[in-house]
């Protein structure tokens, strides 16, 4: 049998991309501000800046979107979403939403407020903004390895759970309303949570009466790790990896835009009664009757569909290993990537990769410029633009500076992923003359999406 993994789909539909000149790219970026997320679709060939809602549909999710009921309330397409999450997450009560951050504000609206504390492993960015929103703390309490790039750990995304209860020591229980851990850990490089790591914080929590809610987007990525690196899952179905997951649990948020392979949507699934009654009270109020949650019935439709198809093991194997072999070829030319790669995405390290821009010059975003005008790539800045902040007047800068390159499930080939690694190798090649970059205008919250950037003279304010 050929070492060789091919993808377990065939191509039956095609979309064009838009090539480019280097001219147009620069032009196209200034009228931006450089700034990625300004950009028109239309003016980039490959698109790395999300896995989020970028997924190809299959045949059966498109089939599934003709059979969708778009009744206002009682469709038959939440009761078969409904089942499936409660298939999969044990959870009792099931709330659709439009994407994550909808399930993300209805619980922190409800839970969080002035003076509370939420503790994860590390918040992504609209997860901390709408923590912050509520006047709640949003504490980072990832292991020490995950902050080491370039060392190799198998769970890297795992709570520290010492950290963790010197917290809740410190803080009270009563300020703790709830523990989110996030699966896969995004901002530390999309690395897997181990079972472990699961079980134990679970534990620890319930000695203090905290519940344990998830962040599940990327779930089946994660149960594929734990079934590829834990001992003892080597021979369970990441479908009951997945269960046994959710099982330490007391709720969880997902956005559907990734792990359930549609375009959009989300939910928040949740044990308590009392709690599932306020949510639902705040999500028909900004979101939709608690059967359609600001969905379309065939959008509940595919989920529930995508939801089936994401615990193929054969698509799984394929998906992480398809991430494996960008990392790899980047890493044979030299390029510092955060290893192990994680299960959505390639993480440059733009510390190691651009050693002259200091923090506040932004090197994440540098990177990301350097790959649109080089090859037509889009990419995001994880690191100071997204993390970083002012603090008593003193620049905190992030304790990672990253550059992700989050590949859509589904949509581009081997071809492509070789075609944006050897953009990459060649913008390392000149590395030494990427300047740095000064913001010009910053919104308050998630200012990386809207934000306005200007390149720096490199001689002048960037000196090595």
């Amino acid at each position: 049998m050929s070492p060789i993994i091919i993808e377990p789909f065939k191509i039956k539909s095609v979309e064009p991309i838009n090539f480019t000149t280097p001219g147009y790219r620069r032009r196209a970026i200034e009228a931006a501000y450089y700034n990625l997320f300004l950009l028109k679709a239309d003016d980039v060939l490959i698109d790395f800046l999300t896995d989020s809602g970028t997924a190809a549909m299959s045949s059966k999710q498109w089939a599934a979107i003709m059979d969708g009921d778009e009744s206002y309330a009682g469709s038959r397409s939440f009761f078969k979403f409904e089942d499936r999450v409660k298939d999969i997450t044990g959870l009792s009560y099931v709330i659709p939403t439009h994407q994550g951050r909808a399930a993300e504000k209805i619980v922190f609206t409800v839970m969080g407020g002035p003076g509370k504390v939420i503790p994860n492993n590390t918040h992504f960015d609209t997860t901390r903004a709408n923590v912050e929103f509520s006047g709640s703390d949003a504490v980072d309490l990832p292991i020490p390895s995950a902050l080491e790039t370039g060392e190799y750990a198998p769970f890297k995304g795992d709570m520290d759970l010492d950290r963790l209860e010197d917290l809740i020591k410190t803080v009270g229980r009563d300020r703790i309303p709830l523990c989110m851990l996030t699966v896969t850990n995004n901002s530390v490089g999309g690395q897997p949570v181990s079972m472990k790591n699961i079980r134990e914080t679970k534990a620890l929590l319930s000695k203090y009466e905290i519940p344990l809610f998830l962040d599940a987007c990327r779930f089946a990525e994660n149960a594929f790790f734990i079934k590829q690196r834990e001992s003892g899952y080597e021979n369970k179905s990441v479908k009951d990896i997945a269960r046994e997951m959710f099982s330490y649990a007391d709720g969880c948020t997902m956005s559907a835009k990734k792990d359930a392979l549609v375009n959009i949507g989300g939910f928040l699934a949740l044990n308590d009664a009392s709690l599932a009654e306020k949510a639902r009270s705040l999500l028909i109020m900004t979101e939709g009757f608690p059967t359609y949650g600001g969905l379309a019935g065939r959008d509940l439709d595919a989920m529930a569909q995508g939801l089936d198809e994401v615990l193929d093991e054969n698509y799984l194997k394929y998906r992480i290993r398809s991430i494996e072999y960008f990392g790899e070829k980047l890493q044979k030319s030299g390029v510092p990537v955060l290893v192990p790669t994680g299960g959505h995405a390639v993480f440059l390290d733009a510390k190691r990769f651009l050693p002259h821009i200091p923090p506040d010059a932004f090197p994440g975003q540098a990177i990301s410029v350097e790959l649109y005008l080089e090859g037509g790539i889009r990419s995001v800045e994880i690191g100071s633009v997204m993390f970083g902040k002012e603090v008593d007047g003193h620049f905190k800068p992030a304790q990672l500076e990253l550059v992700r390159l989050a590949v859509p499930r589904r949509v581009y080939t081997q071809s492509h992923i070789d075609f944006a690694a050897e953009a990459i190798i060649e913008v390392y090649k000149r590395r030494d003359r990427v300047p740095g970059y000064r913001m010009t205008y910053s919104p308050q919250y998630l200012r990386h999406f809207t934000a306005h950037f200007e390149p720096m003279d490199l001689n002048k304010d960037c000196p090595s």
